[in-house]
């Protein structure tokens, strides 16, 4: 699957900043960014169509895609939880964070 540009981005900078380089840390890097454009596509109908939609009764009922959507999130979410990223942020020396007092 062709990742889109948004995706590409996300995977260019998690690679930067974590430097995965094995074999399956690429692989589900790879996923969480398929992922992610399964997301973005859904989020994007979404947009387009309304968060509900009509059925041929006359019912109103969640867009279809919205579960795809959250379904992807979630798959994402998963997949970066598996590479097990530390991803407290850094700070410049001890002491709390800046913005606090």
């Amino acid at each position: 699957m062709r990742l889109s540009a948004e995706a590409r981005k996300v995977k260019k900078d998690i690679l930067e900043e974590y430097s995965i380089d094995d074999a399956a840390g690429l692989r589900i890097l790879e996923t969480a960014c398929e992922a992610f454009d399964r997301m973005r596509a859904a989020q994007k109908e979404i947009r387009r169509d309304g968060m509900t939609v009509t059925d041929r009764w006359g019912q109103v009922k969640a867009h279809p895609l919205c579960s795809v959507e959250r379904d992807a999130r979630a798959q994402f979410l998963a997949a970066l939880k598996h590479l097990n990223l530390d991803i407290e942020p850094l700070q410049n020396g001890p002491g709390r964070p800046a913005g606090r007092r």
